[in-house]
């Protein structure tokens, strides 16, 4: 492995942070600029499943692209995309200009799967865990002073923080273009096997189930808080973006540091059965809380549930494959997330226009579904035993 590939990590995850941050800035304000055109709420999530289906399709496209003609000219095109779909939309006149740019916005959206494969690349198997967890911590920066930001400049216009992320994203491209070096590409030695041959195993099936309730869930608050704000308490941009920056601050207090004990204590079924009965029971209250303070209590909980639930069902997916599958089983597990992105947003943009708590109920009812599906999931005991289903 050429040292120039080694010390070029660092600078592969600042590229990474740096699009999140962009990205941490529009998801706060877009739907603030989507009213401002008369967007329904069906509308907004029409927009957000575009986003996601078409980074669904063509995050596949980037990492075969990547593995041809190697990462760097793709993560440079990537880059390249998301300035340009960042300036259309802050350019954008019209809801169907605004549709157009977060197309374009999920069609560039491959980011972390090829930054992901870069550090691969570029790292022995006794490191690669290391920088894999500093490549996730990416995200819990990126969206911490990404809606800071959005919230700060949001005062000035809401077109005005999709320009500096445009600006910010066009910076990060002269910057990798600048710094970044190529990775020498490694040949696979072993053939990866399909989606369907992952699938026939049990686990991994009832893991990928969970995992796609989970996000639909999740994304069923996610899709219309904005709206809910707006409606309910008559928040700006600004008061919104701050309540999501300190969501993402309880999410990452407790996976940076109380998911250790808590996994030392509890095995990964119990806690993904406690954070759904917490999710569940936060997000049937969210939209009947009379007051600001009760309202934050209630999502400071929800986001806590979540940091739990998550990384809990990602460890069990990570164990449920052997090891020559776990790769494959891993980018099924994350499609299952994906697939849910472009179904749940339409879902709950229509549900609150037809009555404001129903994506709420519709969410309560999902986690729970996900706390009472770990009967059936594999299980794990703290100490370390491995990894046994439950008897039916």
């Amino acid at each position: 492995m050429p040292g120039t590939s080694r010390a070029a990590l660092p600078i592969v995850l600042g590229v990474v942070v740096v699009d999140l941050i962009g990205f941490g800035i529009v998801m706060p304000i877009l739907p603030f600029l989507a009213r401002e055109y008369g967007a329904s709420a069906t509308w907004l999530g029409l927009m957000l499943s575009g986003y996601a289906a078409a980074q669904l399709v063509f995050a596949p496209l980037w990492g075969r692209l990547s593995d041809r003609y190697g990462r760097r000219p793709v993560l440079l095109a990537t880059v390249a995309g998301t300035a340009v779909s960042l300036l259309l939309l802050g350019l954008a006149s019209s809801l169907e200009a605004m549709f157009a740019a977060r197309i374009l916005a999920g069609a560039f959206a491959a980011n972390v799967s090829v930054a992901s494969a870069y550090v691969a690349d570029a790292t022995d198997e006794s490191e690669r865990t290391r920088w894999m967890g500093l490549l996730g911590a990416g995200f819990g920066i990126g969206f911490l002073l990404g809606p800071a930001i959005g919230g700060l400049l949001a005062p000035y216009g809401h077109q005005v923080p999709m320009l500096a992320a445009a600006g910010l994203a066009a910076l990060n491209w002269i910057h990798a273009a600048l710094r970044l070096p190529e990775t020498t590409r490694r040949a696979a030695h072993l053939a990866e096997p399909g989606r369907r041959e992952v699938l026939r195993s049990p686990v991994v099936f009832r893991l990928c189930v969970s995992n796609l309730v989970f996000a639909l869930a999740v994304t069923q608050l996610e899709a219309v808080f904005q709206f809910f704000m707006m409606d309910r308490f008559h928040f700006g941009a600004r008061e919104v973006a701050f309540i999501l920056v300190g969501m993402a601050a309880v999410i990452g207090a407790i996976q940076g540091g109380g998911m250790r004990r808590l996994a030392g204590r509890f095995p990964e079924r119990g806690l993904i059965a406690g954070g759904g009965l917490v999710m569940a029971a936060c997000f049937a209250a969210l939209p009947f809380a009379a007051s600001l303070p009760l309202l934050l209590a209630v999502l400071a909980c929800s986001a806590a549930g979540r940091a739990v639930m998550q990384p809990s069902l990602m460890s069990l997916a990570s164990m449920a494959a052997p090891p020559n599958q776990r790769g494959a089983a891993m980018g099924v597990f994350q499609s299952s997330a994906s697939l849910a992105r472009v179904v749940g947003p339409f879902a709950a943009g229509w549900l609150y226009d037809r009555a404001l708590p129903a994506p709420f109920l519709l969410a309560a009812a999902l986690a729970l579904c996900v706390s009472l599906l770990t009967r059936s999931l594999p299980e794990r005991e703290a100490r370390g035993e491995p990894l046994a289903t439950p008897a039916p």
